[in-house]
């Protein structure tokens, strides 16, 4: 049996590895955050942010074209995600079969999250419909081809559970800072309409965003010498055998559940909050930038801790405590506005409650996939990291898709100042996801994966002595 000597990546790479998951989460933002703001903006009396470009009613009865749209893209990111972890898992490139993803898919992927806000037609027209489903439709395919490979990398860059988490901290802490920086874009929209009109200064900042993606993805693909770092395992699976067996994982199927409900929670209030800002509290969307700034310096405050209690108290049981504490969140919600303090204040409470569990849900996931991905492969002999990442991701697009296609439906009912009760009603469902997310979660058998990590190691060990003597 060959013995490969791999080496353990040195923490600049990491810390380069890391920059990576900055870059994409930067060059997502745009597309994932902020396309039903532009698309269908909060109103103010009888003024909107931007003009319209597509149409703005209901259509099927209770749909709309921008949330059909944006549900779309998840589905079709959701479907691609095995995809393209299959093509990976059983890639043979001399490259790195992670690494050449990496590289194929940054460039579209930053520049398509700038052409989904230039619709070609300057009013509402089907031509905009068109391009807007044809541009989301590719922008996630290629946003696929380089998250997926991605976030399997990182369980063969990490040759422990201990590094792996390390691994998985720091690129929550580089998601942070690119989704705290994407959340500027109110702010950098308002400065840049000191010269231009909104649409205009709205573009200018999702271009400047997507120019400092580019430059962090491609990165890792620089630093990163796949061969040196990771065991050149290759999955012999075709994509749909290995998308079954995956499935066939209880614990898998249990923890992917779970996070298909947490992530619908969590579109709810990506999207949500700039109208929990102006429409519930009244206040200037300036407002939500700065909110968004405290809500991951506080999350930082507690990524170091949450990884020394993960190690202690284990993954699970913290991760139960952010589902409790994140459903709480949401109770927040409903009231907001109402109660008999300033409404800044309770802005700032609403995101000093939610950034504990944003930074343990941040943390962790990725950390048990990576965990679930290795014990399986030490079971069954397949290592396929790619397509465990690949169905978990496709999970919570799923989850992603379902907030994305209710969230604007009940904004309908309700948006404005005078009639807020779709935006209250956006808080009562998110909770319900997540006290069924916590259900699901309870049922994740995290004992049987560290046992079975456990004898993986033990066994190296002895390896390790036996070709020593």
């Amino acid at each position: 049996m060959a013995t490969y000597h791999i080496e353990t990546l040195p923490l600049w790479k990491k810390i380069m590895y890391a920059l990576g998951q900055f870059g994409w989460s930067l060059g997502s933002f745009s597309v994932g955050n902020l396309l039903v703001y532009f698309y269908l903006p909060p109103e103010n009396g009888q003024q909107t942010i931007f003009p319209p470009f597509i149409y703005q009613g209901y259509v099927f009865g209770v749909l709309t074209i921008i949330g059909i749209i944006f549900a779309f893209g998840r589905l079709w990111d959701a479907i691609t995600d095995p995809l393209i972890a299959g093509l990976s898992d059983r890639s043979k490139s001399s490259f790195g079969r992670r690494r050449t993803f990496l590289a194929i898919g940054a460039f579209p992927f930053a520049l398509l999250s700038v052409l989904a806000f230039i619709p070609p037609m300057k009013t509402v027209h089907m031509i905009n419909v068109i391009w807007l489903f044809v541009v989301i439709t590719l922008f996630y395919w290629f946003m696929t081809m380089y998250v997926t490979p991605f976030f399997a990398w990182m369980s063969e860059l990490g040759h422990s559970p201990r590094e792996r988490l390390f691994l998985s901290t720091l690129i929550s802490i580089t998601w942070a800072l690119g989704f705290a920086t994407g959340s500027q874009a109110p702010a950098l929209q308002t400065y840049f309409e000191k010269t231009m009109n909104s649409v205009q200064a709205f573009q200018l900042t999702v271009t400047v965003f997507a120019v400092i993606s580019l430059i962090f993805m491609y990165l890792p693909v620089i630093f990163i010498d796949e061969r040196r770092y990771c065991e050149p395992n290759v999955s012999s699976e075709g994509t749909f055998q290995a998308v079954i067996s995956a499935f066939k994982n209880k614990g898998f199927l249990f923890f992917t559940l779970s996070d298909l409900t947490y992530w619908t929670a969590l579109t709810f209030i990506t999207t949500g909050l700039v109208y929990y800002v102006t429409v519930l509290l009244k206040l200037e969307k300036e407002v939500f930038s700065q909110l968004m700034i405290v809500l991951f310096a506080l999350s930082f405050i507690f990524y170091v801790p949450v990884n020394l209690i993960a190690q202690r108290l284990g993954k699970k049981r913290l991760l139960v405590i952010a589902f409790i504490l994140y459903a709480l969140v949401f109770v927040i919600v409903f009231p907001l506005g109402k109660w008999p303090i300033s409404p800044i204040i309770q802005a700032y409470a609403l995101i000093a409650w939610a950034s504990l569990p944003l930074a343990i849900f941040g943390i962790l996931p990725n950390a048990i996939i990576a965990d679930i991905a290795e014990a399986d492969g030490i079971k069954t002999g397949n290592f396929k990291a790619g397509i465990f990442f690949g169905a978990r991701t496709f999970m919570s697009k799923m989850g992603q898709m379902l907030g994305a296609l209710l969230f604007p439906s009940l904004l309908l009912l309700g948006k404005s100042h005078e009639n807020d009760i779709g935006v209250r009603l956006t808080g009562v469902v998110a909770f319900a996801f997540c006290a069924v997310g916590l259900i699901l979660f309870l049922k994740y058998d995290e004992k049987d994966v560290l046992k079975t990590l456990a004898t993986k190691e033990q066994l190296s060990e002895e390896e390790l002595q036996e070709i020593s003597s």
